[in-house]
């Protein structure tokens, strides 16, 4: 991740409507899939905004990071974050964690089933992981480059690294609908007038009427989440076990 988007992050993740809507699904699939209380470890914490969330719901969480910046922000919230590499064994007891959380993380890792293999060593056996990760290769774009990430995601290639990793699936839904006629519009855009203008990954900018929308919107697809799947979108939304 680049430092001009982690600080990005650090202004944007407590009211911008994209990292608020991924927040409340993941809350939401966390009190269905494996409720508090037990050890939560978030691998890519960003500015540590979610670990906040996830102490006030119970869990004991911890945060693992390879940014120095990002486990500076979580130690100045008062969160427990250490530097690690995600594929390398993770520095806690095997089959000890509640849940994992990895939001948008492993399209940036050259082999995510490492790092899945070492979620299936850590996690109990009663435990889940919320993997989230960007969907549609075809929509591979200047944002994807400068971000670092080595694909974009469909429902069948998450669930194949899943299972070579050995973990099983339990939900496997597309999430983030709404905006996805906006993005292929983009996309389609930029493929016919690239620029090397293009190369920063800055989340849009939208007025505060429209980001009350988008959160609205957002709300109603988690209802519709929460009794079916949503067959396309711009995220793949995973949850895993042993």
């Amino acid at each position: 991740m680049q430092v001009e988007h982690l600080e990005e992050l650090i202004r944007l993740e407590e009211s911008y409507w994209w990292h608020v809507a991924k927040r409340e699904l993941v809350v939401s699939l966390l009190e269905k899939y494996c409720p508090a209380p037990g050890k939560l470890v978030e691998g890519g914490i960003g500015s540590a905004r979610n670990l906040l969330t996830f102490r006030e719901m119970g869990y004991d969480v911890e945060g693992f990071d390879v940014m120095p910046g990002a486990v500076e922000a979580a130690e100045r919230r008062g969160l427990p974050a250490r530097l690690h590499d995600l594929s390398q064994p993770w520095p806690v007891p095997e089959n000890s964690l509640r849940a994992v959380v990895l939001l948008d993380v492993i399209e940036h890792i050259e082999d995510p089933v490492a790092v899945l293999s070492q979620v299936r060593q850590a996690l109990g056996p009663e435990g889940s992981v919320i993997v989230t990760v960007p969907a549609y290769q075809w929509l591979y774009g200047d944002w994807d480059e400068a971000l670092g990430h080595y694909r974009r995601y469909t429902c069948s290639l998450l669930r194949e690294q899943a299972t070579q990793a050995g973990l099983k699936i339990k939900r496997l839904t597309h999430w983030n609908a709404f905006t996805l006629p906006a993005a292929m519009a983009v996309r389609s855009c930029q493929k016919l007038f690239p620029g090397s203008d293009r190369k920063r990954a800055e989340f849009p900018r939208v007025a505060p009427w429209t980001n009350r929308l988008l959160r609205g919107c957002a709300a109603v697809e988690r209802w519709m989440l929460n009794r079916m799947p949503v067959c396309c979108g711009l995220s793949v939304v995973g949850v895993l076990h042993k």
